[in-house]
């Protein structure tokens, strides 16, 4: 009661202010510039964020009364712990290597592994991929399957060959039918078909395996595509809702179909946005899974198993994948996702190594145990912010899905290429945005590094578009850095057959602050390329700068300093380095609006500033060098 008293006493001495007066303040100190340009962040997805939040913005959200466990668990599945699976996804196809590594993975801490099954067509098979393993204690997730009906049937042969009860045993199936459509522009077989034994696999499941889930909602396929956060679970819940529907249709119960569905979503960097998108997941789906009014009320509990994203990895720095992977396990685990994948740091380049599965599993392990993100039930409860961002996420995603179904449903918007149409517009958008440095990959299309090597270091090609013809639209899956990589290795690739690597010479002058500052411009856009760079302290006079960018040989010189002094500048460095050689070129960093057409005419060749498109220069840079 003491401690109470002086808290009081504390707190009156501090009268409250009002949202108006917190604005006020903002205003004067904005000093007349726009408020809205200034500090309200307009996302991809349609949401303006705000630059504070206060406990006026929750007002009126009913699902915040509800408390972890409860409906619309918008505060995760479980009542007393955020205790999630940790899953070690293999990708290797060979069997033997598939089961050491799951064996190494599970004893390591992984207490799931995702299997490659596309071999695997006999009971011996399937005994030398599970050999070791104890799967009454590790969830099984079966990938790759070229068919599940057979995949599913061996699996159940050997939990008897075991003599083991179903009921103890816990995993999925990587099916997906809807998929399959998106990726290859057309059903495996029918809608009809794929329908049936989506009925048959549940059927059998249901009665066998009631911990396993049969029908995997691969959203992380949208997210690794480019699509915005709003776009891929917007998506998602129409895939998940297409097959409620069908499949009530044919008889089962809602409930069955419910509990059969799995979602597998695509963790991005974008941090506290990946954790609203998830807790508005399970409020959305709470809200279509009520339409088919099912009999229990934990049928509406979604699922949710989280993957770090493809979308944004890298090739180069590639130990910035490990920075962006642990963002994006935070933003999972807050999230609370039921299950986690993350991808090794190389994967991008070559097929995982022992020490990056490792340190991917270790991740999670830290997040655990040294980070304590599985003892608290909700992380993020009570966050002006974050509760903000689920709400706005949820309705703009909720507006997307009501969309899809006034247009007959997600199948029907992937055969008119809505889908198609609609990822792609995020995707230009995207792209021309990293294109131009406002979204920044770093080590990429930003401070670069250039003595990096790694075109010896790749093992596996990109990933390249499925150009086979196909009855409707396919998705196109890709990493963002891609454009910037290839550029780069192109310079790699010419050196390595002889070619010499182009050097760019920064002739830094003038203004202390501004050569400085022009000079790292510089160097970071066409760090990117792989170029050399020759920085310089700075000269005294023009004619020093002039005599030693001859001397240095370089191809690109570009001038550092201010605009002002790009006025006398200029024109006498390029008189200096045209008449003794007229192929180099000469480039001012920066873009004086009022003297650009004067320095054109004494031999500036182009302008490099925050507005150039980056990857479109050094494009052509590389082509008129003969590399691409």
């Amino acid at each position: 009661m003491e401690k109470k008293d002086q808290d009081k006493k504390l707190f009156s001495e501090f009268s409250p202010v009002s949202t108006s007066q917190w604005e006020e303040k903002i205003r004067t100190d904005l000093k007349g510039a726009d408020y809205q340009k200034k500090l309200i962040w307009k996302t991809d997805e349609g949401i303006n964020v705000k630059p504070y939040y206060r406990a006026e913005d929750l007002e009126g959200l009913e699902y915040l009364s509800a408390l972890p466990g409860e409906k619309p668990f918008v505060r995760g599945v479980k009542k007393d712990k955020n205790d999630w699976i940790i899953r070690q996804d293999i990708y290797t196809g060979d069997i033997a290597e598939a089961n050491r590594i799951a064996v190494d993975s599970v004893s390591r801490g992984a207490g799931a592994v995702g299997l490659n099954v596309k071999v695997v067509t006999s009971h011996k098979q399937m005994q030398q991929l599970l050999q070791g393993i104890d799967i009454t204690k590790t969830g099984i997730n079966f990938m790759s399957s070229r068919s599940y009906p057979l995949t599913l049937e061996l699996f159940i042969y050997e939990i008897a060959h075991r003599g083991l009860e179903g009921t103890r045993i816990e995993g999925s199936l990587n099916f997906d039918a809807i998929s399959y459509l998106l990726l290859h522009g057309d059903f495996y077989r029918s809608k009809q078909s794929n329908l049936d034994e989506a009925e048959y696999l549940i059927q059998t499941i249901r009665k066998r395996l009631p911990g396993f889930r049969t029908i995997t909602i691969n959203g992380h396929l949208f997210n690794n595509a480019g699509a915005t956060l709003v776009q891929e679970l917007a998506f998602s819940l129409a895939s998940g809702n297409e097959y409620m529907a069908d499949l009530t249709s044919k008889g089962l119960p809602a409930d069955t179909v419910a509990a059969s569905l799995q979602f597998s979503f695509g963790i991005g960097s974008n941090y506290f946005m990946e954790i609203a998108k998830l807790r508005a997941a399970r409020l959305l789906w709470t809200a279509v899974v009520e339409q088919y009014r099912p009999e229990n009320p934990e049928s509406s509990r979604m699922f949710i198993h989280s993957t770090t994203s493809l979308w944004n990895k890298t090739v180069y720095d590639p130990y910035v994948n490990l920075l962006r992977t642990t963002t994006e396990g935070m933003s999972a685990a807050i999230g609370n996702t039921d299950s986690m994948s993350i991808l090794p740091f190389d994967f991008p380049y070559k097929d995982e190594s022992e020490i990056s599965r490792r340190i991917a599993r270790n991740q999670q392990l830290i997040l655990k145990e040294e980070a304590y993100l599985d003892k608290i039930v909700d992380p993020a409860a009570g966050s002006y912010y974050i509760e903000s961002l689920t709400h706005s996420i949820a309705m703009h995603a909720w507006e997307l899905f009501q969309l899809i179904e006034e247009k007959g449903g997600l199948i029907e918007c992937i055969k008119t290429g809505f889908i198609r149409d609609e990822i792609e517009r995020s995707c230009r958008k995207k792209d021309m945005d990293i294109a131009q440095h406002k979204i920044m990959i770093l080590g990429t299309n930003q401070y670069a590094n250039p003595l990096e090597s790694m075109l010896q270091s790749i093992e596996k090609p990109h990933i390249s578009p499925n150009d086979e013809p196909s009855v409707y639209k396919k998705l196109r899956i890709y990493r963002s850095a891609h454009a910037f990589e290839e550029v780069r290795l192109a310079t790699e690739n010419a050196i390595v057959h002889g070619k010499k690597k182009p050097s760019v010479f920064l002739l830094t002058i003038g203004n202390p602050a501004m050569q400085k500052i022009r000079a790292t411009f510089a160097s970071n856009f066409f760090g990117c390329a792989g170029y050399e760079i020759i920085d310089n302290a700075g000269f005294k006079t023009v004619e020093k700068g002039v005599k030693a960018a001859l001397d240095s040989k370089a191809e690109i010189v570009v001038l550092c300093s201010s605009d002002e002094e790009y006025t006398t500048i200029a024109p006498a460095a390029c008189s200096g380095i045209k008449s003794q050689n007229k192929e180099v070129m000469i480039l001012v960093a920066g873009y004086p609006e009022g003297i650009v057409e004067m320095l054109k005419s004494n031999g500036i060749d182009d302008f490099i500033h925050v507005r150039t498109n980056v990857l479109e220069f050094l494009v052509n840079l590389q082509k008129k060098f003969g590399m691409l």
